[in-house]
């Protein structure tokens, strides 16, 4: 079983004293290619670093999530699309919207947004997508890019059938985390996954964050790490009524052809 986590924060200091321990962990696993979520000014320039680092095995986003939106001025711009002059990087993002915690004022979040959408527009890259709490807003300033940009994914999807529903509408891909295995806050997503067409679905862990509550032994440090993978494709065939396999190909295969990632030697 090849699995592709489509997003792990393998910047986030948590991994610093074995970063290189974590991926050998994750190739054992089966997890043969990851990207790597570049989400702040500070972090897409490291995230690049860690792909050139690692050839064909590592790759990475550049973006500004709406956390750190009021950090996004005309030279953070500037920055990040210096960043998508390298081919490592393969999306535009973690970029979006989010009214759950309004880390950043609602109006700085939708300008960051509309710059990086621009971004997308002018490389043709695929997008890397965040949106909680902001649906109608989300869906409005994507519409007012409608037909100008590629590919999209929502990650780390937790959101509603209607939601979901107006994703699939747009032939956008989505992405599937371990928050599908909490009792408290996932359940619902267990009821309409298998909704979602093999072509439009990706899994990622969001390591170190969403650590699967139902991981038995659970790591004592509740780090998650891209080694779980596989955990949350086993969650996710059996709620899709899949083979484990069938569930892992399909979405190998469809993240490869998203994100342009050549097969692994």
């Amino acid at each position: 079983m090849e699995l592709i986590d489509i997003g792990a924060n393998l910047t986030h200091d948590s991994f610093d004293h074995d970063r290189g321990a974590v991926m050998a962990r994750a190739r054992e696993a089966g997890v043969v290619q990851m990207v790597v979520t570049g989400a702040s000014r500070e972090h897409s320039p490291m995230a690049l670093e860690l792909a050139r680092a690692h050839p064909g095995e590592l790759f990475a986003t550049a973006g500004v999530h709406p956390h750190h939106a009021s950090e996004y001025t005309a030279e953070c711009d500037a920055e990040i699309r210096a960043l998508h002059v390298h081919p490592e990087v393969v999306a535009v993002g973690e970029c979006g919207l989010d009214y759950f915690r309004d880390f950043s004022p609602r109006p700085a979040q939708r300008r960051a947004f509309e710059m990086q959408l621009q971004i997308a527009v002018e490389t043709g890259k695929p997008l890397f997508l965040h949106q909680r709490d902001a649906h109608a807003d989300f869906m409005a300033v994507m519409r007012n890019f409608q037909g100008r940009l590629g590919p999209a994914v929502v990650h780390c999807f937790t959101g509603t059938r209607e939601e979901l529903y107006d994703y699939l509408d747009q032939d956008w891909h989505v992405g599937i985390t371990g928050w599908l295995c909490d009792e408290r806050r996932g359940r619902h997503l267990r009821g309409f996954v298998r909704d979602i067409p093999a072509d439009r679905l990706m899994v990622e862990t969001d390591a170190p964050y969403l650590l699967p509550r139902t991981l038995e032994p659970m790591p004592k440090d509740r780090r998650n790490e891209p080694m779980f993978l596989p955990h949350i494709v086993e969650e996710l065939a059996r709620d899709r009524g899949e083979e484990v396999a069938v569930t892992a190909a399909n979405a190998t295969a469809t993240t490869r052809a998203f994100f342009r990632l050549p097969a692994v030697e």
